[in-house]
């Protein structure tokens, strides 16, 4: 028999052993598919996300030739770069002009002869909605020309023809609750508009604005506000021009250094598709164009790590599957040695299965992700906020990662292959097994691989090389699977006090360690995975949550007069903000309190206004040594723990947060009550509270304290003008310094964002201040959504738009939580397709024990529950395995990002160092307690109770 005529027969063989094992192959084809079609996906993905360079013009000029725009410094020569990214005035030009002397440039005197173009101006407006009156821009722009599609595309409805009438992006019009054929009113003129339609900016879906055609909108907003003076006129932006060059010209490269000879800066469509050499680029000559670093070599380790690591994962899914199916078969291929076939012919067979499943796995899985993408479109580019392009298609990519998928099943039934084919013939056709002996080497070359790889990865991670990082990591990982026998076989030991199934569970698993090893191996493989980009992931999100400024504390929301006028809102302001928003609790009023005449009101004149300070003392505990001489040379001996605990101490934690809602002057000195404390502060003490009502101010920096008292400092500087405020201190300007006795807060309370100490009216009537209504503080049950605020401004409006809202922005973790989802649900599918695969390998081994289980009487529950708790020990074992594998490249890449804030920390001592290692619990939850159970409970259902006695062969 000739090998190719051997080889058809074993095809045609494994192909009927397919067909006639339907679940099985099903089973190993989804096994194979799944990666592929992830890999598939992705690759689709990205390169139908990832704009080219003429897609990125589209979405900024439509279908024009260029786009032109003044730099604002007048007519002067400046020099760009042919993509128009970069742009600078010549060493040896003019001088850029002040402020006051800049002349406007005459843009479309710079356009090629023969072209047409469009002009875009924004402005900043509030217009009327469903809900109230919301902050947006409107644009005018002739949206129905052609040069601008791409740019700007109709999702429905009608272009804007002429005045009184706009369109609207798709967000403008969810938030607003509006649609096609409602109206709307810009505030101020009171001009009112026809929403036409409806558009979508392809490059930036999420954006929220109306456009009109050119004409519409600023022209009678000008002429309204030099009719009325309370119309407050517009401030629009700098205008662009979108030109179409001369028919079949364009805009070629020295139409641009013709317009950069006028101070226009433009963006070539022509130029960026085909930019000119370098020699003839004016500010190549003037300027350092730094070569950055080749990260070839890193892209390429680690797309060989995560092609490694996605065979690995295939095979160890797969591989148990085919030895399922050469079990089951094990009397056909017995017969095949009883009619003259060689061991080589027997492992052909074996190998043709999973060369047959592979070609299957390889072809669905291509065709469903690619099917996947197309149908999950519109979500993906929900999710990245702009369309793609066009769906990118590469044909040698995708066949390269079905080659690779069709690899790797036959890599997954190599093992499987070569004990077939060393089984006798007659251990084959009795059904009888060998007995092997684990290797004794195995788990020690684990061990060594296990902590050499756990070094190699932390070396990369204090090193910051992130290659050790990854080779580190899968070597780690591969000694964690060279010692999984070991562990298996340990658990064996455990099941001596429990009740039958789930020992007879524990001790098949280590008797059978040749199928249970590899199931673990691959649930591990993908939960390792999986852990580590969930605890990277789930790691920034608190670093990050950590950094970021606060401008109230949690929980609340401030009313705020805008300036010292717009006192006479508030009480309006009050009354809508407890309509309208989610208020869970009372109202807490706040005052300020300043010295002299008031520099919100004089600001316009030098020295015209008064001060108040609170003195901060000097020395230890009172001056932050992150800041001034040797702060640097502290920095260098601190680590990140001990730079924390000082960036938070009440010394240094004012010294960074400047990010505040609350502006009560310039050392946050608030005048209120208790409610302030138990609202704002969130400090629900008596004690400081019975301080307040005696007339004692509550500091909550103990920074600021000594021996129990404040130094506050007053400057009663008043302007000529005042004669109101004068009347409490006539004569000259004077100072006086106070020693306050104060309640100190706990440390802790330093950071409260906006408030450093809460005086009480009457203290600050004794020492001679004046104070005055500021607004108004409440607590929340959630953040107001778009429509409570756009109700709340509406009410503002009325009463004279002098009273603004101020709440603290939600940070976006969609993205975040979504792409954990998306690895717990796929380390969950792999967990569960592992754990069957084992239970089936189970079933195909134990079918003597079970019915040796039958004939002593076992009750018929008893099968269920022991498939059901072999899934559990499987899924279970791989899920634990797999956390503390994930672990090491999670931690080795936290140190990369701990070294390089270190080094950012030591040329700066004030910004922060902390990077916290996070374990995601809820996704380890899912992972260790879910998914085992639901494996098992599978495992109990499919599992037939009831077996057909048989008489035991031999």
């Amino acid at each position: 028999m000739s090998v190719l005529t051997g080889w058809r027969a074993a095809l045609r063989i494994a192909r009927r052993d397919a067909l006639r094992a339907k679940g099985r192959s099903a089973l190993v084809v989804a096994m194979i598919a799944l990666p592929v079609l992830g890999v598939t996906a992705a690759d689709v993905t990205y390169r139908s996300s990832t704009p080219t360079v003429a897609e990125n013009l589209t979405a900024k000029m439509g279908s024009a030739d260029a786009v032109f725009s003044s730099t604002g410094i007048g007519p002067v020569p400046l020099e760009q770069m042919p993509d128009a990214s970069t742009w600078g005035t010549p060493d040896d030009g003019p001088e850029i002009p002040s402020e006051d002397e800049r002349e406007p440039v005459d843009v479309p005197a710079t356009f090629p002869k023969g072209s047409r173009y469009l002009t875009e101006q924004s402005v900043p407006a509030v217009v009327t909605t469903r809900h109230g009156v919301a902050n947006t821009e409107i644009v005018e722009l002739r949206t129905s020309d052609p040069a601008v599609r791409g740019r700007l595309d109709l999702v429905d409805g009608a272009y804007p023809h002429g005045e009184g009438e706009v369109v609207a992006t798709e967000h403008f019009l969810e938030s607003a609750g509006l649609g096609i054929g409602s109206r709307t009113t810009l505030r101020g003129p009171e001009q009112t508009y026809t929403i036409t339609g409806s558009v979508e900016l392809p490059g930036e879906l999420a954006k929220s604005a109306l456009y009109a055609d050119p004409g519409a909108v600023l022209a009678p907003w000008k002429a309204a506000a030099d009719r009325d003076e309370k119309v407050v006129p517009p401030y629009p932006g700098d205008m662009t021009w979108l030109v179409r060059g001369p028919a079949g010209a364009g805009v070629s490269w020295p139409d641009v250094l013709k317009a950069n000879g006028k101070g226009v800066v433009v963006l070539s469509r022509q130029v960026a598709l085909d930019p000119p050499p370098d020699s003839e680029v004016p500010l190549l000559a003037h300027q350092d164009v730094s070569s950055f670093g080749d990260s070839s070599s890193e892209l390429s380790a680690a797309l060989v790590t995560v092609v490694a690591m996605a065979v690995l994962e295939i095979v160890l899914l797969a591989g148990p599957a085919f030895a399922v199916g050469a079990r089951r078969s094990r009397r056909q291929l017995g017969l095949v040695g009883t009619c003259g076939g060689d061991r080589g012919q027997v492992r052909a067979v074996v190998l043709s299965g999973g060369l047959v499943l592979g070609a299957v796995g390889a072809v669905a899985g291509v065709a469903a992700g690619i099917g996947l993408t197309v149908l999950f479109r519109p979500m993906i580019e929900g999710w990245r906020g702009s369309r793609f392009g066009e769906l990118d298609i590469r044909p040698w990519e995708l066949l390269g990662i079905a080659v690779i998928g069709l690899v790797t099943g036959i890599l997954a039934a190599l093992a499987p292959a070569i004990v077939a084919g060393r089984q006798s013939v007659l251990e084959s056709l009795t059904g009888r097994r060998g007995t092997r002996r684990s290797s004794r080497v195995l788990p020690v070359v684990g061990c060594v691989a296990l902590a050499g790889g756990v070094a190699v990865a932390v070396y990369g991670g204090t090193t910051g090389d992130t290659r050790f990082v990854a080779g580190g990591s899968v070597v780690a990982e591969l000694g964690v699977l060279a010692c999984i026998p070991v562990i298996v076989g340990f658990l064996g030991r455990l099941g001596a006090r429990l009740p039958l199934s789930p020992r007879m569970a524990l001790r098949d698993a280590a008797r059978n360690r040749g199928r249970t090893a590899p199931a673990v191996a691959a649930v591990m493989a993908a939960v390792a995975g999986t852990v580590a980009i969930a605890t990277y992931t789930t790691s920034v999100m608190a670093e990050h949550d950590y950094d970021r400024m606060r401008s109230l504390t949690p929980g609340t929301v401030a009313l705020v007069a805008s300036e010292a006028t717009a006192v006479d809102q508030l009480p309006l302001a009050r009354t809508a903000a407890e309509q309208n928003l989610p208020v869970s609790g009372g109202r807490a009023d706040i005052g300020r309190v300043w010295a002299g005449s008031d520099c919100t009101v004089y600001y316009e004149e030098e020295n015209s206004c008064g001060t108040l300070e609170l003195v901060k003392p000097t020395g230890k505990g009172h001056s932050c040594p992150l800041q001034g001489a040797g702060a640097k040379k502290l920095a260098e001996s601190l680590s990140a723990d001990e730079h924390k605990k000082l960036m938070s101490s009440p010394a240094c934690v004012d010294e960074y947060i400047t990010a505040q809602a609350l502006s009560t002057g310039d050392s946050n000195i608030a005048v209120g009550d208790a409610s302030l404390l138990r609202s704002y502060v969130k400090l629900d003490d008596p004690a400081a509270a019975e301080a307040l009502a005696a007339g004692t101010p509550v500091l909550l920096n103990p920074a600021y304290a000594q021996d129990g008292q404040v130094t506050l400092k007053a400057v009663h500087t008043y302007n000529e003008r005042d004669k109101e405020n004068r009347k409490l201190h006539p004569g000259k300007a004077r100072t006086t310094t106070d020693r306050l006795k104060v309640y100190v807060a706990p440390a802790k309370y330093a950071a409260t964002p906006g408030i450093r100490m809460i005086l009480p009216q009457r203290t600050a009537d004794r020492l001679g201040l004046h104070t005055a209504a500021y607004g108004s503080v409440y607590t929340v049950t959630h953040t107001p959504t778009d429509a409570e605020q756009q109700a709340v401004a509406a009410a503002f409006t009325q009463a004279g738009n002098g009273v603004y809202l101020q709440s603290e922005t939600q940070t976006e973790t969609r993205d975040e939580d979504v792409v954990l989802l998306i690895l717990a649900l796929f380390a969950g599918v792999v967990t569960l397709g592992a754990a069957a695969i084992t239970t089936g390998l189970a079933k195909a081994d134990a079918e003597a024990d079970l019915t040796t289980l039958s004939a002593v009487g076992a009750p018929p529950g008893v099968r269920r529950s022991l498939s059901g708790f072999q899934c559990v020990v499987v899924a279970l074992t791989g899920v634990l395995l797999g956390t503390a594998a994930g672990v090491v490249p999670a931690v080795a890449l936290r140190l990369v990002d701990l070294r390089e804030a270190m080094e950012m920390m030591r040329a700066q001592p004030m910004d922060s160092a902390y990077t916290p290692i996070v374990m995601p619990w809820e996704t380890i939850g899912l992972l260790a307690l879910v998914v085992p159970v639901l494996a098992g409970l599978l495992a109990a259902a499919f599992a037939g109770s009831r077996l057909a006695l048989a008489r035991r062969a031999g």
